[in-house]
């Protein structure tokens, strides 16, 4: 890994001061030869120390190593020659990329936070947490959710009905009572057989949450509690990507209320988790 990509890759983990002579030195590379270590703290305003210090924790000996390995790199993608220049160039792509999608999710999991006010969350882990049972069910790939959060609500000793069929759920929701929730996952909330159930639910005065993309849909329609997702990109390869980070940042929300909600659910988990790795270290 060349000095550049290596400073570029350590950028968003580096203190106030280091990320000032990180940018410079990204910046002025090609000048950097001309500069001694004390001239590039004068010319940001620190101490030589400081210079001397972000060096050695990016693994050179000192600024001097810092400048040849930079140069190195410099004339090697100057001349063209040798897969170093070929790499350093991968390596920038790959990062590049990498952060870019680390600040759409970041983004779309912002947005979902701001359009989900506590009430509605405090509303879900109120019907959640009081429900005799709660039935959990979703279609394709929202069905990935579905079966995870279900198995967090067991830890935490709340009985989770799970199906990913919605024949075998209405069956499963003859045993419904009043208070039950009812909590589906759909992206796009426009499958009939999803809001027939939410319908029987509510007819046996059970409670109905839903989670889905932050549109107008028939099954946010029908819902006691709508749970919303916002994730946008032009990009078809992009956008699930977003959505599903979104939704999983909502559920861990969600899920660490609810241990909050209550001591009795944290033992229950740490009982259930005890329980769970010997199973697993076998």
């Amino acid at each position: 890994m060349s000095a550049l990509v290596k400073i570029r890759s350590e950028r968003d983990r580096m203190s106030a001061i280091e990320r000032r002579i990180a940018d410079f030195v990204l910046e002025n590379a090609q000048l950097l030869r001309d500069y001694s270590s004390q001239q590039l703290a004068n010319a940001l305003g620190i101490s030589q120390s400081s210079v001397v210090k972000f060096c050695q924790k990016l693994g050179f000996r000192g600024y001097p190593d810092l400048k040849l390995s930079i140069s190195e790199a410099l004339v090697r993608a100057d001349n063209g020659h040798g897969e170093d220049a070929s790499q350093a160039a991968l390596e920038d792509r790959a990062a590049t990329l990498a952060t870019s999608l680390w600040r759409r999710k970041s983004e779309a999991e912002e947005a979902t936070r701001l359009i989900n006010p506590p009430e509605a969350i405090a509303s879900a882990v109120a019907a959640i947490g009081g429900a005799g049972r709660v039935f959990i069910i979703g279609l394709g790939e929202d069905d990935i959710h579905a079966r995870a959060f279900a198995q967090r609500l067991s830890l935490l000793g709340i009985l989770s009905v799970h199906n990913f069929d919605p024949a075998h759920m209405t069956a499963s929701m003859s045993a419904a009572r009043p208070g039950d929730v009812l909590l589906v996952f759909s992206e796009h909330g426009k499958q009939p057989a999803l809001c027939q159930l939410c319908r029987y639910v509510r007819e046996r005065r059970g409670h109905v949450i839903t989670v889905t993309r932050h549109t107008s849909n028939s099954l946010r329609a029908l819902a006691d509690v709508a749970l919303l997702v916002s994730a946008h990109d032009d990009r078809a390869h992009i956008e699930p990507l977003l959505y599903h980070s979104a939704l999983q940042h909502l559920l861990d929300g969600l899920f660490v209320t609810l241990c909050e909600s209550g001591g009795e659910r944290r033992e229950s988990l740490l009982a259930n988790l005890e329980r769970i790795q010997p199973l697993l270290e076998t």
